[in-house]
C-alpha cells in the first residue's frame, strides 16, 4: 500500500506515543500486535503512516528532527520504542495564539512550555508547508482551551484541502457551521476530542449504558481525574475547561437512561500532580437504585498511561481518514467520529458507533 502522509500540530506526549507506535508495530505480525483495535484498516497497517510535517512552539523542539524532538521536555510519557531512526522531518515553528495558559509560565521549564524565539508563521506559511510536504491529513494536538489555535489549524486544513482529525475539545466537527464548510470543500474531518482506548470516558459510558440496560436508575455520578503532564498543568486554569467539561459530560449524558441535573453529575479534571507524569488516575463513582428502589453504588479507580491510550485510537482514526480520501468522501465521518471521539456531531451508543465504523471500513 502507499504511505499515509500526515502532519502534526503539537509535538507533545500524544504525538510522541503515536510516532513510537508507528515504529513499534513494524515488528511482527497481527499475532504480536497487542493493543491495536485493528491490525489493518482497508489494508493500511500502522507502518504505512508517515509523518511528513510537524509544528510546535517549544524552543527544545523547534528546528530539531521530529524523532528526537518527541523525547524533549516537557514530554514525559512512557518510552516503549526508543530506537527511532531520524525522520528527516524538522519541527517547524507553529502559531502560539492561545496555546499557552499564562499560569504555566510560573512553573519550572521541565514542566511547561518554553516558546521558541522564532517568527510565527501565518496561515499561508503553514498551508505552504503542508502542500510542499505532500501531507494528506493534519492532526490537531493543541492544549485544552486553545480555541483560537485549533480554529487556525482547521482553517489551514481547509485551505490545503487535506483531512483534519481534531483530537482536542474545541468544537469543529461537532459545530454545524464548521461541518458544513468541510462538507462544501469536500474535505473529510473526524472529531472532536479523542476518546481514549480504555480511559475514563469510555469506561464511564459503558457503565452508564449498563445501568440503563439493566434497569438501574442512575441518580448521581462523578469522575475526577489527576495527572502530571502538561495537559493537567494547563487545565489548572479553569477558564480553559469549558469545552472539555462539556465534551466529557455530554459523552456520559448521551448514553444515560435520563439526563441528570447539573447538580448530580460532575465530570472533569481534578488536579495536577507532577510526579504522576503521563500517568492518569481516574476516580469514578456512580449512585443509583435497583429493584424495590434499593440503593446501589459503584466505585472504580483506573490508572493508565494517558498518551498511549490516546494514540491507540488516533492510529485507527488516521487510517479511516485515509479510506475517506481514497473514496473522495468529504465532510464529517460520522461513524469514526462517534466511535473515536467524545463530542461528535451526533452522539450514538458505543455499540452503534462501533457498527457504523466497521461498516465504514468495509465501504458499506
Amino acid at each position: 500500500m502507499e504511505s499515509i502522509r500526515i502532519a502534526i500540530a503539537g509535538v507533545g506526549n500524544c504525538a510522541n506515543s503515536l510516532i513510537q507506535g508507528i515504529h513499534y508495530y513494524q515488528k511482527g505480525g497481527p499475532e504480536e500486535a497487542i493493543g491495536l483495535m485493528h491490525w489493518s484498516i482497508g489494508d493500511y497497517r500502522p507502518e504505512d503512516i508517515k509523518v511528513v510535517a510537524a509544528f510546535d512552539i517549544d524552543a527544545r523542539k523547534v528546528g530539531r528532527d521530529l524523532n528526537e524532538a518527541v523525547f524533549a521536555p516537557p514530554n514525559c510519557t512512557k518510552v516503549f520504542c526508543d530506537d527511532l531512526p531520524l525522520s528527516g522531518v524538522p519541527v517547524r515553528m507553529g502559531r502560539i495564539l492561545d496555546g499557552i495558559s499564562e499560569h504555566m509560565r510560573d512553573y519550572d521549564d521541565k514542566y511547561t512550555f518554553v516558546p521558541a524565539d522564532v517568527p510565527e508563521p501565518d496561515l499561508e506559511g503553514v498551508v505552504s508547508i503542508l502542500k510542499e510536504s505532500g501531507a494528506e491529513i493534519l492532526l490537531n494536538y493543541m492544549p485544552v482551551g486553545s480555541d483560537k489555535a485549533t480554529r487556525f489549524y482547521a482553517e489551514c486544513a481547509l485551505e490545503a484541502e487535506i483531512g483534519f482529525i481534531n483530537n482536542m475539545p474545541c468544537f469543529i466537527a461537532s459545530n454545524p457551521e464548521w461541518a458544513a464548510r468541510f462538507e462544501k470543500r469536500g474535505v473529510p474531518i473526524i472529531g472532536d476530542d479523542v476518546k481514549s482506548q480504555l480511559g475514563a470516558t469510555i469506561s464511564h459510558r459503558v457503565l452508564t449504558d449498563l445501568f440503563r440496560k439493566r434497569g438501574v436508575r442512575l441518580d448521581r455520578t462523578y469522575q475526577l481525574n489527576t495527572g502530571g503532564n502538561t495537559d493537567f498543568l494547563n487545565m489548572l486554569n479553569r477558564d480553559r475547561l469549558v469545552s472539555k467539561r462539556e465534551s466529557k459530560t455530554e459523552a456520559v449524558q448521551s448514553v444515560a437512561g435520563h439526563r441528570l441535573s447539573g447538580e448530580d453529575i460532575h465530570i472533569g479534571p481534578s488536579d495536577y500532580i507532577p510526579w504522576l507524569k503521563d500517568n492518569k488516575v481516574c476516580f469514578l463513582r456512580m449512585e443509583g437504585r435497583i429493584f424495590g428502589d434499593v440503593s446501589i453504588s459503584l466505585e472504580m479507580r483506573l490508572s493508565v498511561e494517558d498518551s498511549p491510550n490516546s494514540a491507540g485510537v488516533a492510529i485507527d482514526a488516521i487510517r479511516c481518514m485515509k479510506l475517506a480520501l481514497d473514496r473522495g468522501q468529504g465532510g464529517v465521518l460520522e461513524g469514526p467520529s462517534a466511535y473515536f471521539c467524545k463530542h461528535p456531531l451526533r452522539q450514538y451508543t458505543d455499540d452503534e458507533a462501533y457498527r457504523m465504523t466497521e461498516q465504514f471500513i468495509k465501504g458499506a
